[in-house]
């Protein structure tokens, strides 16, 4: 058989003994230190001196680092597939994608019996496990929705949740030797772990055949399928197979990788010192061989994709040519991975492909990759993203989340430097220790990339305005690629653009700010009876516009419950003293009757730190309206509470600004809409009800907020931007973005938005 061109790799096969309890664990670490890639056990759950081998892989995960963790095999017949599933995901996760699943029937069924095991026949056993990797694989895809439902013979499931994903792709290995095996392997497993030992001459490469006749049939590249082996053998002088100088051995195992396409093998030995010359004179000397023999033949080594991952491809992107700085960590359609990155946190999304640079050279990579493909382009700082422009459908996406470094780079001038991908609940945990922060929207789990080109309007805007007030300097990958940097005094009319216009004009992938020295503040979260809308959000507009500037304040306001309509007043003053504290808030709790107050003292690290983990799941596709509002005038007020009460809207918020937002030219800045005193939010399900209901409120704004904004109206680039700032952009999106490279966000060139 060919030589498939899988990257060779070594592990080893230890006997899970008990006896002294931390020998096998010790063992692991060696073959750790070692160089292996793999260590494996036994799993016989019947024999009373060897340790439970899935606690013992537990251990060894955390008493390793670097090295993959394996049963090899694990006994099927007593370990439910559901729960081997979870199991095997949960390891996979704490061990930082470190474990991988060899699988097998059965076959010692008298001591598979005694301990309460079903004694099947060999068919029997084939079909079992057979049904067994359906539920594996089906609890791992945690990205289908809805419940596992697979009624078989031997196993079933009946609604079982699905995940928790694994943190890899974890294959699935079967032991096999029988041909009904051999052909389970070729139609669903991820590779063929026999011990060499039982097979007679030429009967591995007839299983070889087996597994590649039956993968052909229904549809997979046999490529897919790794060929690990367990070999044993000792050192010394020949006498054998394996029996022998290491040079020996390099000759006896080259053929199989060469002409039988093996591309792990698992040496089964307790001996440290064969551990180890197997480890220094086998395996390099083994690399090298292959290494020669792959260059006079041709062969390059390979990982093959699933031939099911690349069904799910779409059109439009060329796969093959992913960059190869990129192609390790990119996500496809097809990928385990792909939930945890193809939507946002409110929006649905099914992208055809997830680059994921790391670096400012990698981000110039995928940029370039992007331009050749005639798909839709998405940025992603932190996947918030409720505008919708940092995913799409069958497009590419451009995901900085890893490029979250934090660094203070002047301490005097309070002068910092954040990455893109940066969470600002991570930022202000980051400047709390120097007494610093920086204003930075009110949900600590939005990404720094998408606020910090857009605006910015945080807790403390009223006293230090918007982020984008304090960014000082700005690196930035132009459409072309370049890299550049853009200040007061370099890229002048750049840096006015990203501010306010970001995402028109290139990727920033690096941010400097000028942080404000802030430290405890006063925190107040209020509930009050709304009933009296229209008076409520009147009398709370006039109460934020007379308070000092140390205090902003946010509504919330949702359709009534039970009869009552509750409005949640939430409020930071930038004071540490509670007599302070207690005066800026007095007027508030006197606008409506109060139902209920929390008001604490915190750090604003605290207050951000309010960011769920995990993955983003939105689904769907919300509608989100912004308005910019000079004041909360009675007829404002009056249309606004009907907009709630009408249920038209299940999430309205007003945010105030104002104070030292507009302390700053409205043509300083791309954001231009100085004047404002409150940002206006709305979210809806019903599109008739909801857009009839903005449509009231839309003649009382001044402007809009881009980042709250979904309608992608040529209108709303009208709304977002006063009439001089819109003809600077479009000349400065002329010069440094003729191709319309970044179009699929509010895309300001004029020639589409007329």
């Amino acid at each position: 058989m060919p030589d498939y061109g899988l990257p060779l790799q070594f592990g080893a096969f230890i006997t899970p003994t008990n006896s002294p309890p931390q020998a096998a664990v010790a063992r692991a670490q060696l073959v750790e230190q070692l160089g292996y890639d793999l260590v494996t056990f036994q799993d016989h759950p019947y024999q009373p001196t060897f340790h439970d081998t899935w606690t013992l892989m537990t251990w060894v995960a955390a008493s390793t680092e670097r090295i993959h963790i394996a049963p090899n095999v694990l006994n099927l017949p007593l370990r439910p597939p559901a729960v081997v599933a979870r199991a095997a995901a949960s390891l996979d996760l704490l061990s930082d994608g470190r474990f991988d699943l060899g699988l097998g029937a059965g076959g010692f069924w008298d001591a598979i019996e005694s301990m309460g095991g079903r004694r099947l026949t060999p068919g029997q056993g084939v079909d079992a496990l057979s049904e067994a990797i359906d539920i594996i694989r089906g609890i791992w895809n945690a990205g289908e929705r809805g419940g596992l439902r697979m009624p078989g013979e031997y196993y079933s499931v009946a609604g079982a949740k699905r995940g928790p994903a694994p943190a890899h792709d974890i294959p699935i290995w079967i032991g096999a030797l029988k041909p009904r095996m051999l052909r389970l392997t070729g139609e669903k497993a991820d590779g063929w772990l026999p011990s060499l030992a039982y097979l007679a001459p030429g009967e591995f490469a007839a299983g070889n055949r087996a597994i590649d006749d039956a993968a052909t049939t229904v549809g997979r590249d046999p490529r897919e399928i790794r060929r690990l082996v367990n070999i044993g053998g000792s050192f010394g002088r020949p006498g054998g197979f394996l029996n022998g100088p290491p040079s020996q051995w390099i000759d006896e195992l080259l053929p199989y990788v060469i002409e039988d396409g093996v591309g792990t093998f698992i040496l089964a030995s307790d001996d440290s010192s064969t551990l180890q010359q197997f480890a220094e004179d086998v395996m390099p000397g083994l690399r090298e061989a292959v290494d020669s023999a792959r260059a006079a033949s041709g062969v390059t080594a390979i990982v093959p994709r699933r031939t099911s991952a690349i069904a799910l491809r779409r059109d439009g992107i060329d796969y093959d040519n992913i960059p190869t700085s990129l192609a390790t960590t990119a996500v496809e359609p097809g990928d385990l991975g792909f939930h945890r990155v193809k939507s946002t946190y409110m929006r649905g999304g099914s992208p055809g492909l997830v680059l994921r640079p790391t670096t400012t050279a990698q981000v110039v990579d995928a940029l370039a990759f992007a331009r050749l493909q005639p798909v839709p382009l998405a940025i992603r700082s932190a996947g918030h993203g409720i505008s919708g422009r940092s995913t799409n459908d069958g497009g590419i996406v451009i995901d900085l989340g890893a490029m979250n470094a934090i660094e203070v780079i002047d301490q005097i001038s309070r002068r910092v430097r954040l990455e893109p991908g940066a969470r600002w609940m991570d930022v202000a945990a980051a400047l709390e220790p120097h007494g610093w922060a920086l204003s930075s929207g009110d949900y600590g789990g939005v990404g720094v990339g998408g606020l910090a080109t857009a605006g910015g309007i945080g807790w403390l805007a009223r006293e230090h305005g918007l982020t984008i007030d304090h960014l000082r300097a700005a690196t930035i990958v132009l459409a072309d690629g370049s890299v550049v940097r853009a200040s007061e005094e370099e890229n002048p009319d750049l840096f006015w653009a990203i501010r306010g216009a970001g995402a028109n004009f290139g990727i920033v992938v690096s941010f400097e700010f000028e942080v404000d020295e802030v430290g405890t503040v006063g925190w107040a979260q209020l509930a009050f009876d709304a009933n009296d809308t229209a008076g409520f959000l009147e009398r709370w507009g006039a109460t934020v516009e007379s308070a000092p500037r140390d205090v902003t304040s946010f509504v919330i306001l949702a359709p009534p419950r039970g009869g009552q309509l509750i409005a949640t007043v939430m409020a930071m003053v930038d004071s540490a003293d509670p007599d302070t504290i207690i005066q800026r808030l007095q007027p508030f709790a006197e606008i409506a009757p109060l139902l209920d107050q929390s008001v604490q003292l915190a750090t604003y690290a605290q207050v951000m730190a309010n960011a769920q983990g995990g993955d983003h799941n939105g689904q769907g596709d919300p509608m989100m309206r912004s308005g910019l509002l000079d004041h909360i005038t009675p007829e404002f007020a009056e249309s606004a509470a009907r907009f709630i009460t009408r249920g038209e809207t299940f999430f309205f918020q007003i945010r105030s600004v104002g104070g030292a937002v507009s302390d700053v030219a409205s043509d300083a800045t791309a954001y231009g809409h100085r004047s404002a005193n409150f940002s206006v939010a709305a979210v809806g399900s019903h599109p008739q009800s909801f857009e009839a209901g903005w449509a009231s409120l839309y003649e009382h704004y001044s402007g809009l907020y881009l980042s709250f904004e979904t309608d992608q109206h040529p209108d709303r680039l009208q709304d977002a931007f006063p009439p001089q700032t819109l003809e600077r952009l479009r000349a400065l999106k002329a010069r440094f973005d003729p191709d319309n490279v970044f179009r699929d966000n509010f895309n300001i060139r004029e020639s589409e938005a007329h």
